[in-house]
């Protein structure tokens, strides 16, 4: 009788690659029953044998399984679960992923479980651990830079007929997982040749001030770089974090000005919307002209900054498609389709701020 490339999906999750409790105790030289009290109450635990297990768990790879009990119960037709991590659940650009991500998993029998990173990839790593121990049916995460215990689980998890996606990068530098979206490195470049095209040659690329937002780092770098290739003078420079992006934007607005308070630059780019509409409302305040003083292009294309005075110039980007397409892939994968990369498209959308 022949078998269903979804069986045979399931089967090699279940049989390939799962280090056992057994396998911890052997590295630990403990006995299983005290691995097993280590992971409920590791306060019973001598500092000594605890700091032993520790390092056990990290080499064998071992995560409880904690949906076994409810798998004995449920039977052959449990829901299959689907987890999905992403930098910040509040920012609508992320919050649109999801929701599309939602949308391709309706009537599937998939249920989405969600996690928050806060752009900490060391968060991702804990968090992935605390999933893995639940035997996902498939994981959604976000970017391609991860801690290496991190890709090792996602690895592992893979090893086991699990599809491993990554959203909102599209890279040749890949480890094999599926990724979908698009290059923030040629984001950047377009980003600089649009001001450079309407004739600014003071530039400047206001980054995210939070560290692990690659993303907008590696804007950033093709901006530098583009400017570079066309010989145009660009500064890069970190917004402060405040936890308002908007009002980072306002407070940037002074590594913007040179020493008489008038601009130093003659356009910004910056890493998101919210940064550039503080910076215009941060400049019209102190009776700064945008465009004419000073240029201003974001990235996102929100809603807030199409109503602006002058409306705000923007990277529009397929942050509901991103979602869409990464439910397909992973209901394909689970169905025993080969899945391949996807680079969705975006658009540099030119307004009265530039």
């Amino acid at each position: 009788m022949s078998t269903s490339p979804l069986r045979k999906t399931r089967s090699a999750r279940r049989g390939l690659g799962r280090a056992t409790l057994a396998d911890v105790a052997r590295a630990a030289g403990v006995t299983a029953i005290t691995v097993s009290r280590y992971l409920r109450e590791p306060q019973r635990v001598s500092l000594q044998t605890a700091q032993r297990i520790a390092q056990a768990l990290s080499a064998t790879g071992y995560v409880p399984n904690k949906q076994a009990g409810a798998l004995a119960s449920a039977g052959s037709g449990a829901s299959r679960m689907v987890a999905a991590l992403i930098p910040n659940i509040a920012n609508s650009i992320f919050a649109e992923t999801v929701q599309g991500l939602a949308d391709a998993l309706q009537g599937s029998g998939c249920e989405l479980l969600l996690g928050s990173t806060d752009y900490s990839v060391e968060r991702e790593e804990a968090q992935l651990r605390a999933l893995m121990g639940w035997f996902p049916s498939a994981i959604v995460v976000t970017g391609r830079r991860h801690t290496d215990a991190a890709r090792a689980l996602l690895q592992q998890a893979r090893a086991r007929g699990t599809p491993v996606i990554e959203i909102w990068d599209q890279h040749a530098a890949s480890d094999g997982f599926t990724q979908i979206g698009f290059d923030h490195a040629a984001v950047g470049r377009a980003m600089a040749a649009h001001l450079i095209e309407r004739g600014h040659h003071r530039l400047a690329y206001l980054d995210s001030g939070v560290a692990e937002d690659f993303r907008a780092h590696e804007r950033g770098e093709g901006f530098l770089a583009q400017a570079r290739h066309q010989r145009v003078a660009a500064r890069r420079l970190a917004a402060p974090r405040t936890g308002d992006a908007m009002q980072s934007g306002r407070e940037a607005l002074a590594l913007l000005l040179d020493a008489a308070g008038g601009p130093a630059f003659g356009a910004v780019a910056c890493a998101n919307d919210h940064l550039a509409c503080g910076v215009l409302l941060g400049a019209q305040a102190v009776g700064l002209v945008v465009p004419r003083e000073i240029a201003l292009l974001g990235f996102g294309d929100f809603a807030f900054g199409r109503q602006l005075e002058p409306a705000l110039s923007t990277v529009q980007v397929p942050r509901h498609e991103i979602g869409q397409a990464a439910g397909r892939a992973l209901l394909a994968a689970l169905d025993g389709q080969t899945v391949a990369d996807q680079r969705l498209p975006w658009t540099l959308l030119p307004r009265s701020s530039t």
